[in-house]
C-alpha cells in the first residue's frame, strides 16, 4: 500500500509538472494580452519537432536554446501580422484565428515530417536512473523535467509580480493609452509577451518530446487538457495553473492506479446481470477505465460551483 501511494504520487506530480509546462505560456498571453490562444498547443508540437531535428544534428541541449527562440519569432511575427489586425474585431475572431491557425500548423507539420513517430530519444547525458524507490528506477530525465517546470514557474512569478517589465506588461493590458503615454510601446510588449508564451510552449515541447511520442497529432491529443488546466486554475493566474496542473496530475495518476468499481464497494447490492444488464455494465466500470474523462468532469464542476478557478479573481 505505502509502495502504490509513493509511486502514484511522484508520477502523479511528475506528469502534473509536465502539464505545466505546457499550460504555462498559454496562462502567461492570457494574463497578460486577454487572448485565449487555441493554437498554444501547436506551438508545443513545433517545440518537439524543432528540438527533434536540432537534436539529431547538434544534440539536445543546443535544441532546447534554439527551439523556443524559433517558435517565439514565429510567434511574434503571427501576433505582429494576423492577431494584431484579428484583435480590433473581438475576442470571438480572436479565437476563429487561433482555432485555424491549429490547423494550418499540423498540415504544414505533416507536409515536413510526416505522419508517423519521429525518433526523438532521451539524450545519454539524462539517460540514467536518478534513484530507485520500491524496486522502480525513476529516470534523470524526468527530474529534469520537474525541476525545468518549477524553475519557470518561479521565474515567471518573479517577473509578473516584482519586476518593472511584469508591472508595464500588466499596465498595457488594462490601460494601453497610458502607457503609450509613457513612452512605452504597446504593440511591441504584446508581440513580445505573445512570442514568449509561444516559447514557453516550445519549452515543453523540447522536453517532454522523447519522454512521450513525438507526431503530427501531439497537439490534439494533449491541447484540450491545457485549457481544462488554465479554467479549472482561474484564467491568467500562475499559481493556478501551478496548483491545477498539480492536482489533475494526482487526480489522473491515482485513478488509472485504482481498480475499485460500484460492484466491489457494493457487494450484494449490485444489480443481476440477467435482471437490469445496463446497470449492470456499469457497475463494474473500474475507476481506471473513467480515469480519462475524471479531467474534464472536475471542469464542469469547476464551472459550475467555481466559474473564476481556485485562484482566479472575479473581474469588475
Amino acid at each position: 500500500m505505502l509502495e502504490i501511494l509513493f509511486i502514484s504520487t511522484l508520477n502523479g506530480v511528475l506528469y502534473g509538472m509536465l502539464l505545466f509546462l505546457m499550460a504555462s505560456g498559454l496562462t502567461v498571453i492570457f494574463s497578460m494580452m486577454g487572448v485565449l490562444n487555441f493554437a498554444h498547443a501547436s506551438f508545443y508540437m513545433l517545440g518537439a519537432f524543432f528540438g527533434f531535428e536540432i537534436s539529431r544534428r547538434i544534440g539536445f541541449w543546443p535544441g532546447l536554446v534554439v527551439a523556443p527562440l524559433l517558435v517565439g519569432a514565429i510567434g511574434m511575427a503571427i501576433e505582429r501580422y494576423g492577431l494584431r489586425r484579428v484583435h480590433r474585431h473581438g475576442h470571438v475572431a480572436e479565437l476563429l484565428f487561433t482555432f485555424g491557425l491549429t490547423f494550418v500548423i499540423q498540415e504544414g507539420v505533416e507536409m515536413v515530417w510526416g505522419k508517423l513517430p519521429v525518433d526523438y530519444r532521451v539524450p545519454p547525458s539524462l539517460d540514467f536512473p536518478a534513484f530507485t524507490a520500491f524496486s522502480t528506477n525513476y529516470p534523470a530525465f524526468k527530474m529534469f523535467e520537474l525541476l525545468t517546470a518549477i524553475a519557470i514557474f518561479a521565474v515567471l512569478l518573479l517577473v509578473v509580480r516584482r519586476t518593472r517589465i511584469g508591472l508595464i506588461v500588466q499596465a498595457a493590458l488594462t490601460h494601453p493609452g497610458m502607457v503609450g503615454m509613457l513612452g512605452h510601446n504597446v504593440d511591441r510588449i504584446f508581440m513580445l509577451v505573445f512570442g514568449v508564451g509561444a516559447g514557453l510552449a516550445a519549452v515543453a515541447g523540447v522536453i517532454a518530446g522523447p519522454a512521450l511520442v513525438t507526431q503530427s497529432n501531439m497537439a490534439g491529443l494533449l491541447g484540450p487538457i491545457l485549457f481544462v488546466v488554465v479554467v479549472v486554475g482561474g484564467l491568467g493566474s500562475l499559481g493556478g495553473a501551478f496548483l491545477a496542473s498539480l492536482l489533475i496530475g494526482l487526480l489522473q495518476t491515482f485513478a488509472v492506479a485504482s481498480n475499485a468499481s460500484l460492484a466491489g464497494l457494493l457487494g450484494p447490492l449490485s444489480p443481476s446481470a440477467k435482471q437490469q444488464v445496463f446497470l449492470a455494465d456499469i457497475w463494474n466500470v473500474t475507476v481506471a477505465q473513467v480515469a480519462p474523462i475524471l479531467p474534464y468532469l472536475l471542469l464542469v464542476l469547476i464551472l459550475i460551483f467555481r466559474p473564476r478557478g481556485l485562484m482566479g479573481r472575479r473581474e469588475s
